[in-house]
């Protein structure tokens, strides 16, 4: 497309700027969307091509400042002009009624009104304007300053970068609020962090302090923080009360809290505190309680502050809910590192809102302080965490012969014995190669678009070849062509799977009453379970038999199936796992004529991974007569179109460039860019592996820590027995001169200088990377630069010359990352 002339991008940026805060305006302040993240996304790349085109268009409030960019590493700190004081807190009504007769004395009337709204749990800032502009955003630290984080709340969409209203504003003014994660963005990125393998965050309160510090405010931009304010300190305020002034932030386009209301007696106070007990988890975003302010500024003053806190607001803390339920059993979580993590499996109990089921226990260590036994009734709380805790066991209604619970000594994936370093609370699997959600890890970085690039892989997929044996390790990707037959029927879906602490393999209750019975559809079988949610699994399973039987689907098959279930059930030792079941006692009952008792059929479902596994490797015979239901259990399975997707994505694989398959091996510390430069410096990776700690110092960007993740990978025999079998298969492990000159086209049609000390780079090898990804160099500064790489010390003069001809300066950092895949 032509470049637009300045009156054509002029106009354009102004409509595209208006859509773009429509947009921003729906999503985070009425919580709807009308366009899709990939629209959204197309405006925004429209303006910033045109901003890029027409840099003296650019606006400082323009929506391109959100999206961030900018590197902190050390954040400033700074003092407030007004102390940012923390809230006296009551629990209790009788509380309240106190604080209300303290207010009344100190005024010596009643004649006031409380403002009261929703507390939310998220992060206190300051955001300071001058002459309408944001200049400043500061967080609340210990009060009297705190650490200035303007580069990242820039890029919360409901802060104002400026105040159009200049008629009402006061020259320099204070607004304070609160930052917070909405819940579906904390779910979305735990959703992700499961997904890799990594860590859940705690809640939204954590994940909202920890983005808020980030180094890099462009990923800050990703986490989609919001804001509500609260106050506003300014000299000279035509406003004389609280209501007033939140009305003002609104009209200025500040995102105020939909909750305020004015009360003018605690009577009216204390109804809207029951009035939104309940109704305050149906919010976009965590809250723990209210706060009440009275409503004149005047009498504010008069009541003034104590040493720490205004005596003329308080906050009410709702008591965060507590439930008894009974703990079933104990199921351990096997992380991507091999980190072992204990969930308590709990009689389904309704708290906040929600009915839970589970809550975690965090490691062996917790389980003692807590003194957990069989069968213990335990208090559950669910105060923002995203797994609720037990709080304590009632022991006074623990059976007398029960037993304490005592934690495995066995990996339930693989069987390995665990360990557990001395001064760790957590235990490990140490089988690095063959656990599978070990090994899982590993493999999707392998096939990730960063590196090998296999999009037909997806961790779904990837998930069912590593646990049924299949893959090993990234090696064994390329055996798979040679066996595609053995992959047709195998099961992708794993969420209808878990294993109890002995590693037996469970199956999903709806799974189980699909196929256990005739007649009745999934749809069916999930509405009833859902409607049943609060009841045990032996209720669940006899009043499904009793719907059965009323809805007139008489089976003597399956009625007899379901009592055959409950009998195994009532009768079981086996970890009782709300929602699944074990999948011997389904396979049991489907094939009653069978010669395999429940033991063997137990002891043959240890380890396994899902019923086409047991099949297969448990060598389990299926008689014809119960296919048909057996086939019902399975989760969704390979087809011959995904494996033919599956097979064409590998051996497109075998034509990536060294620097990729350098890049997929998964060494410690070497990211995509450090490939690059290792391929291009060594050449084939006998080279690299060859290398002396002296040619590897010798590059720019490659230190100690970097020698020793290269010397333990490279001496490590299955490391080695894998680039071998890969070699084997055709990848390509050497730079050829084609794949030196192109390794990308990211800088196509660029002109670019670089001055100064570069960190990953030497004079010679920025040039070469240059070109390597399409651009071209220029030794001095000119008009014609698309920009310049500012390195540490870069001369004064040529800065001051690339400042007055307006060519762009950017970090090495935002260098690296406009070459990166990412």
């Amino acid at each position: 497309m032509n470049k637009p002339s300045r009156e054509e991008a002029e106009k354009r940026m102004v409509d595209l700027t208006q859509t773009i805060n429509y947009h921003n305006h729906l999503y985070y302040q009425e919580d709807r969307s009308i366009v899709s993240d990939y629209e959204f996304d197309q405006l925004l790349a429209e303006l910033i091509k045109l901003e890029n085109q027409y840099p003296e268009l650019k606006k400082t409030d323009s929506p391109t400042q959100r999206v961030g960019g900018s590197i902190t590493k050390n954040f400033e700190t700074a003092t407030h002009a007004v102390r940012m004081l923390s809230l006296g807190n009551t629990y209790s009504k009788e509380e309240l009624m106190a604080f209300d007769e303290r207010v009344a004395k100190g005024l010596g009337h009643r004649d006031y009104e409380y403002f009261c709204e929703l507390k939310f749990d998220g992060v206190a800032i300051s955001l300071v304007y001058d002459q309408g502009q944001l200049i400043r955003a500061v967080t609340r630290g210990d009060g009297y300053k705190g650490d200035v984080v303007t580069a990242n709340v820039k890029t919360i969409r409901t802060v104002p970068l400026s105040i159009k209203d200049q008629k009402s504003l006061p020259p320099y003014l204070e607004v304070r609020g609160e930052i917070f994660l909405p819940k579906k963005g904390f779910e979305k990125i735990n959703q992700e962090r499961k997904r890799r393998g990594e860590n859940l965050l705690a809640n939204p309160r954590n994940a909202a302090s920890g983005t808020l510090k980030m180094q890099d405010s462009s990923v800050v931009a990703k986490r989609r923080l919001n804001c509500y304010v609260y106050q506003l300190i300014a000299d000279d305020l035509s406003m004389s009360k609280q209501h007033e002034a939140i009305e003002k932030l609104q009209h200025w386009g500040f995102n105020v809290s939909p909750t305020f209301r004015n009360c003018q007696s605690l009577d009216e106070v204390m109804a809207y505190i029951d009035e939104w007990r309940d109704k305050r988890h149906d919010l976009p975003v965590e809250t723990d309680g209210v706060v009440l302010k009275v409503n004149d500024y005047h009498q504010q003053e008069e009541l003034g502050f104590t040493a720490k806190i205004p005596k003329w607001a308080i906050a009410y803390k709702y008591q965060a809910e507590s439930a008894a339920a009974t703990l079933l059993s104990i199921t351990y979580q096997v992380g991507r590192t091999g980190a072992i993590t204990p969930v308590a499996n709990l009689s389904p109990v309704s708290l906040a809102g929600t009915t839970v089921k589970r809550a975690s226990l965090h490691n062996a260590n917790e389980i003692e302080r807590l003194g957990l036994h069989e069968g213990d009734t335990v208090l559950v709380e669910k105060g923002g965490e995203i797994i609720p805790k037990i709080t304590q066991v009632v022991t006074e209604s623990r059976a007398k012969n029960s037993k304490p619970i005592i934690y495995i000594d066995a990996c339930p994936e693989c069987g390995t014995p665990l360990e557990r370093k001395e001064g760790e609370a957590k235990h490990f699997c140490p089988n690095e190669s063959g656990c599978p959600p070990q090994v899982l890890g590993r493999i999707e970085h392998f096939v990730s678009k960063r590196a090998m690039d296999i999009d037909s892989l997806g961790t779904e997929r990837l998930r069912a070849l590593v646990e049924q044996g299949y893959v090993k390790d990234p090696s064994d990707l390329y055996d798979l062509p040679g066996k595609k037959d053995d992959l047709l029927g195998l099961e992708i879906s794993d969420d209808q799977y878990t294993k109890n602490s002995d590693g037996h393999l469970y199956v999903s209750l709806k799974k189980t009453l699909y196929a256990l019975t005739h007649q009745v559809t999934l749809k069916e079988i999930e509405e009833f379970l859902q409607f049943h949610e609060t009841s045990s699994q032996e209720e669940k399973i006899s009043l499904f038999l009793d719907s059965h039987q009323n809805k007139g689907r008489k089976s003597q098959e399956s009625e007899q199936r379901l009592k055959n279930l409950l009998e195994l059930i009532h009768n079981q030792s086996l970890d009782n796992i709300d929602d699944f079941v074990p999948l011997a006692f389904v396979l049991f009952v489907l094939m009653p004529s069978s010669d395999i008792s429940v033991e063997e059929m137990l002891k043959i479902s240890k380890n396994k991974s899902s019923l086409h596994d047991l099949i297969i490797h448990g060598k389990l015979n299926v008689p014809e007569h119960a296919e048909e239901a057996i086939n019902k259990l399975k989760g969704s399975t390979f087809q011959e179109g995904v494996i033919k997707n599956m097979m064409e994505g590998i051996r497109l694989s075998l034509s990536q460039p060294f620097p990729k398959v350098l890049f997929a091996l998964g060494i410690r510390n070497i990211g995509e860019n450090t490939a690059i430069l290792l391929a291009r410096h060594f050449r084939h990776i006998d080279e690299l592996e060859n290398a002396t700690d002296d040619a590897l110092l010798q590059i720019n960007g490659v230190g100690e820590t970097l020698v020793h993740s290269i010397r333990t990978f490279f001496s490590n025999k299955r490391n080695q027995h894998i680039i071998r079998h890969l070699k084997e298969k055709g990848l390509r492990f050497e730079l050829i001169e084609e794949e030196r000159k192109n390794e990308s086209q990211r800088l196509a049609g660029k002109k670019i200088l670089a001055s100064g000390k570069l960190n990953h780079f030497k004079r010679d090898e920025i040039i070469d990377f240059i070109e390597a990804h399409g651009g071209s160099y220029s030794k001095s500064v000119s008009k014609n630069l698309d920009f310049i790489i500012e390195g540490e010390e870069m001369g004064p003069s040529k800065k001051e010359k690339a400042v007055k001809l307006g060519i762009p300066l950017i970090s090495e950092e935002e260098f690296l990352k406009m070459c990166s895949t990412k």
